[in-house]
């Protein structure tokens, strides 16, 4: 059952430059925190990072170097200044990379606009900024019996970072990306590692999982303490929580732990737009969870304790995969919008984290979280109600088109009107079942081809014309209850053929 949830969006302008004299500037030599934490504030909003200021420069710097860096939004490494994430278009299959706009800067949002154009375009690479190249792709179908992965679509949100247009990874059931085996440097049994991501603390669920970080090598559940990923969701998974989160949790396989054993009432969550969200495990013994608000302000420390006693955490079996938007076992019926994030190998300091989330609020994030905003808009008809697609956002072929509820997060009931006449969401098209023509024929979401099937134009009269069918769509006798099912009939003005692209 799909929950409606609404986001508040705050702007963080730019961060506070102060002169360091000679004193400071002989002391930075050899106090490296203070230099963690100048190096974090130095970087100014809408522009080019200053060297060594960026999360894998201060990681780097503490000691714990970065063995993966993976945004849509931004260089996380100074130096960096290759692609971000690729694109596949939907009208013809081509790929494009997306990059930065100088080295060390914010992503060009405006090469993905032009390539993308009239079609839609998916997100099918998110690229490691580091050298190992952990790169991640949609992954595979698992041992939780769902399907394998669909990328997101690459428009579904957008939002300003460092005074540029750029875009988040809209996670919806179905969408997820792994790296290929495991990744390499990332933590293998019980070595210490560290993780953080950027991500909406608005568009939200408690199903499994929202996950970035550590998993298994293969889409399978193999036992307690083989996964070491950090999760936002609103996953109570031991009793009791406090409030209704979401929480930053630890996802260590076979459980969603904010302490020790699991339950901790002294997490009270985090549902600001933008959360930083991070984990860090010595591998043995203790592990550590923190959340931040991405916009301003630092971190608050969650849990900085014992392990898990319960048998497989200590030590820790972890296998050196990376997930982000799904579980181990590729369970991917969660939801969340992911921005930015970068796993570390060893244990990172305080000071590191403090400086890191210094610069992540430097960027000056801003924009809503939960509300898909990109070219597409809902389609409302009879009854006010939208026109959606079954089976909560997996949009698969042959899924049902039907109305339901309006609902602001709800992916696959917002749609792309194109130039050549189809109505598309999740990457599909609405088409009449079997390219039909007859009275009563039901539509559904099929990969979008360019059949007549496919063609709906909008009359002055509100309805939406298939002119081979020569008939509209339409609400059977202008139902308007949750799981109508659509279809095409004779066109006569009525109610129930009014359909509004918004």
């Amino acid at each position: 059952m799909r929950r409606k949830r609404s986001a508040a969006a705050r702007v963080v302008q730019g961060t506070v430059v102060r002169r360091v004299d000679r004193y400071w500037r002989a002391l930075l030599s050899t106090v490296a925190a203070v230099g963690l934490v100048l190096g974090a504030l130095i970087s100014l909003p809408g522009a080019a990072q200053a060297a060594g200021s960026l999360p894998c420069d201060i990681y780097g710097s503490a000691g714990t170097p970065c063995v993966a860096a993976h945004s849509t939004v931004r260089a996380l490494i100074s130096s960096y200044n290759g692609p971000l994430y690729q694109v596949t278009r939907a009208s013809d299959g081509a790929t494009a990379n997306i990059g930065l706009l100088s080295q060390g800067g914010y992503a060009d949002a405006g090469q993905q606009d032009a390539f993308c154009g009239n079609s839609t375009c998916a997100i099918t690479k998110i690229y490691d900024q580091t050298s190992r190249h952990n790169d991640l792709t949609p992954g595979p179908a698992g041992t939780s019996g769902m399907g394998a992965d669909r990328g997101a679509d690459a428009s579904e949100l957008s939002v300003t970072a460092g005074g540029h247009k750029v875009y988040g990874i809209w996670i919806s059931p179905g969408v997820g990306y792994r790296s290929s085996g495991a990744a390499s440097g990332v933590a293998v049994n019980g070595q210490a590692e560290g993780a953080y991501m950027v991500a909406s603390g608005t568009h939200v669920g408690s199903a499994c999982c929202f996950d970035y970080g550590n998993a298994e090598s293969t889409p399978a559940d193999t036992g307690n303490g083989h996964m070491d990923a950090v999760s936002i969701a609103t996953t109570c998974y031991f009793a009791p929580c406090t409030g209704s989160g979401p929480w930053v949790e630890a996802d260590m396989e076979n459980g969603m732990f904010q302490g020790d054993n699991g339950s901790n009432t002294a997490n009270t969550g985090n549902n600001s737009t933008y959360v930083t969200a991070m984990l860090k495990n010595n591998g043995q013994t203790t592990y550590a969870l923190k959340g931040g608000n991405s916009q301003t302000g630092g971190l608050r420390t969650q849990w900085a304790g014992a392990l898990p006693t319960r048998g497989g955490y200590r030590p820790m079996h972890q296998e050196g995969g990376i997930i982000l938007g799904t579980g181990g076992d590729n369970s991917n019926w969660n939801m969340g919008t992911f921005f930015e994030g970068v796993m570390v190998t060893g244990y990172p300091t305080d000071a590191a984290e403090n400086a890191v989330q210094a610069n992540i609020v430097s960027v000056g994030y801003s924009g809503e979280t939960d509300v898909p905003n990109g070219p597409q808009g809902t389609i409302t008809g009879p009854g006010g109600q939208c026109v959606d697609v079954a089976a909560d956002d997996t949009g698969v072929n042959r899924a049902a088109v039907q109305l339901w509820n309006c609902q602001s997060y709800a992916e696959d009931q917002y749609w792309t009107h194109h130039a050549n006449g189809s109505l598309s969401t999740i990457g599909r098209c609405l088409d009449i079942i079997g390219n039909g023509t007859a009275n009563g024929t039901q539509v559904e979401l099929w990969d979008c081809n360019g059949v007549g099937g496919q063609v709906w134009n909008q009359r002055a009269d509100g309805s939406l014309f298939n002119p081979q069918s020569g008939r509209c769509l339409d609400s059977p006798n202008g139902a308007t209850a949750n799981g109508t099912r659509l279809r095409i009939w004779d066109c006569n003005g009525s109610a129930a053929q009014r359909f509004t692209l918004h």
